[in-house]
């Protein structure tokens, strides 16, 4: 009787996307649906009570105060003066200015732990540049929807911290773990770029005049404002000054100070700046309000743990747990969000994964990876939603562009399993 209500709740939460109902509402219907069918408890207090603690997480906060810091910058030149920095060492690199995509949402994901975040804030400050410059749309949406989901697999990570209270393991253990995995990975999308740009040549404007290496390095000054504020949001981070949400607000702080100093900052700016990072963030606050919901509904319906049961019970080989772990994290993420993926499964998967004998800090890592092709998998990938609201392109045309990057990180978590050692070698020597 479960597996008939989640297929019909399935069916229903597609009916209402398709529909052209807002998409935290949708998230919310469904799970009111679902909470009418599978529970007698009040259904209204359990809305209010599951909305209000998803929104109202003090490390939540972080998000519309980086959401506001990239705001602020794409409002100055300093988005222009990052790519007049980097666009001398790009030139022989085919595909030239797409790298920046992946550049900054790596650079940006070591200050956020967040893919929403980085994605909105990349997406900025890049995409606007890319566009007037002639990059294809596909290419420049695509990749940045990738890269942005760096931002869970890069430390600081959010997902990693409710991963090892979970699993009971090193938290510092699993944000080294994820360096190495996380550069590999950023290196695939790099990877696809270049042979993409090589067999579409006609398809990337022009270089730039080549320079000298010491015209490159005097071109490079454009970068150092972007790099110090950078360095002081990180700095503050790693020192242990702030945490990740006093850092953003020091992000804020510095962005502002930038735009001072360049004298592009006003009142009209201000305000702007300010209007539009609260519509980005309210438009992901109802979506994460909606998956908050949707996933308590799931959970009393029980199909996270009706599904990992029956992982467990088909005792597979090592490989094949891999492979089945993979689809089972496929198919939750089209419908719930990357934390309550871990929240609902991992306490019963864990007595699996250490029965096949894998490393618990390979298997956080692992997971991580998995959970970042939810953020670019409809019907409910976050990413998705953000670059939707940025581009204003609908949800398929978002997803579709996106699809060889979701196949790159595929390739990156079978390279994790076959090379254990690129996620395990530096926490071994902690």
């Amino acid at each position: 009787m479960d597996v008939l209500i989640a297929g019909g709740l399935v069916v229903l939460l597609f009916v209402a996307l398709a529909s052209g109902l807002w998409i935290g509402m949708a998230l919310v219907a469904v799970g009111l649906v679902a909470m009418g069918l599978a529970t007698s408890r009040p259904v209204g207090d359990s809305m209010v009570l599951t909305i209000w603690g998803s929104t109202s997480s003090w490390t939540l906060t972080a998000l519309p105060l980086f959401l506001w810091m990239g705001e602020i910058l794409f409002r100055t030149k300093l988005s222009e003066d990052m790519f007049r920095g980097l666009a001398p060492w790009m030139n022989r690199l085919p595909g030239r200015l797409l790298h920046v995509n992946v550049i900054g949402s790596t650079i940006f994901a070591a200050v956020s732990g967040s893919s929403a975040a980085t994605c909105a804030t990349i997406g900025r400050i890049a995409l606007p540049e890319l566009r007037e410059r002639g990059y294809p749309e596909s290419l420049a949406v695509g990749t940045l929807a990738g890269a942005a989901t760096l931002g869970l697999l890069i430390p600081p990570s959010i997902i990693m911290i409710v991963y090892g209270v979970a699993a009971d393991v090193s938290i510092a253990k699993l944000f080294v773990a994820g360096i190495v995995p996380g550069v590999v990975l950023a290196g695939l999308f790099m990877g696809y770029i270049i042979v993409w740009s090589l067999f579409n040549k006609s398809k990337i404007p022009a270089a730039d005049v080549d320079m000298s290496l010491a015209a490159k390095l005097y071109a490079s000054r454009h970068l150092i404002p972007v790099v110090l504020l950078i360095g002081g949001v990180m700095g503050s981070i790693y020192s242990g000054v702030a945490t990740a949400t006093e850092a953003a607000a020091i992000g804020v702080l510095g962005s502002f100070v930038l735009a001072a100093v360049e004298g592009s900052l006003s009142w009209k700016s201000f305000v702007g700046g300010l209007g539009a990072a609260c519509r980005v963030y309210c438009m992901i606050g109802l979506i994460l309000a909606g998956a908050a919901f949707l996933t308590l509904a799931m959970g009393f319906v029980g199909l996270p743990r009706h599904l990992a049961e029956f992982i467990t019970a088909l005792q597979l080989s090592p490989f094949a747990l891999v492979i089945a772990l993979t689809l089972f994290y496929l198919v939750l993420g089209c419908f719930l969000d990357g934390i309550s993926m871990v929240v609902l499964t991992i306490g019963v998967l864990l007595p699996t994964v250490q029965a096949a004998g894998f490393d618990l800090i390979w298997f956080g890592v692992f997971t991580v990876l998995l959970v970042e092709l939810a953020q670019i998998t409809p019907p409910v990938g976050l990413n998705l939603f953000v670059l939707q609201g940025l581009t204003k392109h609908d949800l398929t045309y978002v997803a579709r562009t996106a699809t060889p990057m979701f196949l790159m990180m595929l390739v990156a978590a079978l390279l994790s399993y076959f090379f254990q050692d690129l996620i395990l070698w530096l926490p071994s020597r902690m």
